[in-house]
């Protein structure tokens, strides 16, 4: 073979790889697209988020080889190749190709390197104190030995939870495996209701609220999706003793979510005086503690139910 022959198949081989490498990339973006930016785009369970360097740079300190064995094996909370196990070594290999790229740390993984700590600008300001945990959050104790323990938040009570506990991610939830994969590809309720009208509690959205302002428009059948709720517009008043405001309870609200069947006959009795309702059966999740406090929002919000102020209380004479 001459000089001008092997210049012509170095030239064709180079070609060919080149080819090939954008053939994979493109079947890494595609596998990306569809099975890893549940968690990689928003960043579920701390996985460094698509084309975030920042993120990506501490794996890619790592290396090539070690990164590409935890995607295949599975690290953490990821699940072998993400949970994509039907897919070839090859295109697996070709996703985590185009995730490090698409961060700009394709090269420094390669490489095996760690990216230079930028240098520390001087802060003019004072440190800031540290923050107080307040007796609530957190207490100090002093031990025997002398030694500092952080007293926990009091847990006792679920209603006492602090923001950052309410709507945790599906696989955090308790309800959900967190072992399946489903749990990880499903939005986190903290993303998903972030536009919906806020309340004090329950998981913090005022679902009435975001149903009459148009915020979500319910189906009210799965299969069908033309069938309409038969809505009735009728409030039942329930008189309570002593100086607590009356209860209404409002159909309306009720019924645009679901059908009659669903509280009557089993949980309520549609005949006057035939239900006994008190505040112990609710709590114990009877009555409207069937969905109170479990999937509408809970019993401690009193004025909610409690709404119909009393003309003259109870007791006191003219």
């Amino acid at each position: 073979m001459n000089a001008f022959s092997k210049v012509i198949a170095v030239s064709v081989a180079m070609l060919s790889s080149a080819a090939t490498l954008a053939l994979d990339l493109k079947q890494g973006e595609a596998l990306v697209n569809e099975r890893c930016s549940a968690c990689h785009k928003p960043g579920v369970m701390g996985a460094p988020k698509m084309g975030n360097k920042a993120d990506w740079e501490p794996r890619a300190a790592q290396g090539y080889k070690t990164l590409l064995e935890h995607g295949m094996k599975g690290l953490n909370g990821m699940p072998p190749k993400g949970g994509a196990v039907d897919v070839s070594d090859e295109v697996f290999e070709s996703a985590v190709t185009f995730l490090l790229q698409s961060a700009g740390v394709l090269e420094q993984a390669k490489s095996g390197k760690a990216a230079p700590a930028p240098a520390k600008k001087a802060d003019p300001k004072p440190a800031a104190p540290a923050k107080q945990e307040t007796a609530v959050t957190a207490k100090v104790m002093q031990s025997a030995e002398g030694k500092q323990k952080v007293k926990p938040a009091l847990k006792f009570n679920r209603l006492m939870k602090s923001a950052e506990e309410w709507n945790p991610p599906p696989y955090e939830d308790g309800i959900h495996d967190p072992e399946g994969e489903g749990a990880y590809a499903l939005q986190p309720p903290k993303e998903l209701f972030e536009s919906l009208p806020k309340a004090p509690s329950g998981n913090r959205v005022d679902w009435v609220k975001a149903l009459e302002g148009g915020a979500i428009t319910p189906r009210y059948d799965r299969t069908d999706p033309s069938k309409q709720p038969f809505v009735m517009d009728l409030n039942i008043v329930r008189e309570v003793k002593g100086f607590m405001p009356d209860v209404v309870y409002p159909h309306k609200q009720h019924t645009e979510w679901l059908d009659c069947s669903n509280c009557h006959p089993d949980i309520f009795i549609p005949k006057k005086g035939a239900n006994q309702i008190s505040m112990a059966a609710i709590l114990m999740g009877e009555k409207c503690g069937v969905c109170h406090g479990k999937v509408a929002f809970p019993v401690s919000e009193c004025r909610k139910c409690h709404s119909k102020n009393k003309t003259q209380p109870v007791g006191i004479k003219q």
